[in-house]
């Protein structure tokens, strides 16, 4: 399931809120070892590790909207909407900063 964030932000402003999203979640998360590699301008793959397992996703960035889609193991579905929730809220943190020139 895709999760989408609407941003109103042009898609540079967009990326950059979303990194420093990503950033912010990464350094107050560490235990869950999160990476992202930007595949090109708009894509990116994500890892995180949580009790051993690895979830992997995806983070893009539309015109409007910013989509995040996490493949999680069966073992770990029960922590997907509170992963979702956390790295939801971070994006509108940023996004709202990007929006009102703090970024």
């Amino acid at each position: 399931m895709k999760h989408r964030i609407t941003h109103g932000l042009s898609p540079e402003l967009a990326k950059a809120a979303a990194e420093k999203a990503f950033a912010t979640y990464a350094e107050r998360f560490t235990e869950y070892r999160p990476v992202i590699r930007w595949l090109d301008a708009t894509r990116s793959q994500t890892t995180f590790t949580v009790k051993g397992l690895t979830l992997t996703g995806t983070i893009e960035i539309g015109p409007r909207d910013i989509v995040i889609d996490l493949l999680v193991p069966l073992l770990l579905r029960p922590f997907k909407s509170k992963a979702i929730e956390v790295i939801d809220r971070e994006i509108r943190v940023w996004v709202e900063r990007a929006r009102t020139g703090q970024l």
